[in-house]
């Protein structure tokens, strides 16, 4: 099938010509029309098609009036680090023996409680030639939308790596955003015999991650289609695990972002997932100098507690505390 001509905006022109590793200044408008008409192949139009959607999902929050807050569960992959090594046990590399560094593959991403999934990988040329800008500016839009982000190790491997790459491409910080990790909610919650993801699933009648070897990061990064296609798949069904997972953790998790203030209900809303169907315990929390009442979520089964002391105010002033 021979190439066809498309019509483009500037977003997809910058896209096209990222995947081509060229400049959009390399491309001219049509006379007189602020769009650009170009030939692209049938793997291009295939990555056209992704491109667009991924921005139809970002487009449709950015002229939401909703006050939901836009929750976003993510994953990513990386590529291996590669070095010349004397032996397999603690090594000290130093910076000359390293032959490349590590780049982001793919990333997929999902608004919680939203079927839709979003995710980019990179091209073999883009994967041979480690150039991960494309995918990281495509991940940085997403991130820009974000209020909240749940990952597993989020904090020690995803936000830092994300951030190593927004800068090493020459872009501004993503708006700010709170971070759940679910991998530290496992570890300081919980005492399982293992807090990874896949076996998290396990644990709770989860579907398992998809099969995966070495060998699949070895062919990424030699620009194999066949996995990378395959390592999209892996990272979109991570995702969907993660979901799951993090809903199973929700009403367990210490210091959640209280969705009620996204919100502004009248009514009492749960800060765990933001629903108004809470209702009376009878117990109460207890600080040291006062006693605040408790409800439950009736949807996600949290506890959480009001604001106003239930405490006496003609007592408090007889009140002492410990030292």
């Amino acid at each position: 099938m021979p190439n066809q001509k498309y019509t483009l905006n500037d977003e997809e022109m910058e896209f096209i010509a990222s995947l081509r590793c060229e400049s959009i200044s390399n491309y001219k408008k049509r006379k007189d029309r602020p769009t650009y008409r170009v030939r692209i192949n049938p793997e291009e139009v295939k990555l056209l098609e992704k491109f667009r959607k991924n921005q139809k999902y970002i487009l449709d929050l950015k002229i939401s009036d909703s006050k939901i807050p836009r929750i976003l569960v993510f994953d990513m992959e990386t590529a291996p680090m590669r070095a010349y090594v004397w032996g397999k046990w603690k090594q000290d590399i130093g910076s000359s023996q390293f032959i490349s560094g590590w780049y982001i593959l793919s990333w997929a991403g999902k608004w919680l409680n939203n079927k839709n999934i979003m995710n980019d990988v990179l091209t073999p040329n883009e994967a041979v030639n480690e150039n991960d800008k494309r995918i990281v500016r495509s991940l940085w839009e997403v991130f820009n939308q974000a209020d909240i982000v749940i990952a597993h190790n989020a904090s020690r491997f995803d936000v830092p790596r994300m951030n190593t790459r927004y800068i090493l491409n020459d872009m501004m910080p993503p708006t700010p955003y709170r971070v759940i990790d679910t991998l530290v909610v496992a570890r300081k919650t919980f005492a399982f015999t293992s807090n990874s993801l896949d076996d998290l699933a396990g644990y709770f009648n989860i579907d398992h991650k998809k099969e995966t070897s070495f060998e699949l990061w070895d062919r990424c990064v030699n620009g194999d289609q066949e996995a990378l296609d395959y390592m999209a798949e892996y990272n979109i069904k991570d995702v969907d695990i993660l979901e799951q997972v993090y809903l199973k953790l929700r009403p367990y998790i210490k210091n959640h972002p209280n969705l009620s203030l996204y919100l502004e209900n009248e009514d009492e809303t749960c800060p765990y997932c933001g629903s108004t169907n809470v209702a009376e315990t009878g117990t109460f929390t207890y600080t040291n100098v006062s006693k605040f009442s408790n409800v439950r979520c009736l949807d996600c089964n949290a506890i959480a507690r009001r604001r106003i002391s239930e405490y006496p105010k003609k007592k408090r002033k007889n009140l002492i505390t410990s030292c």
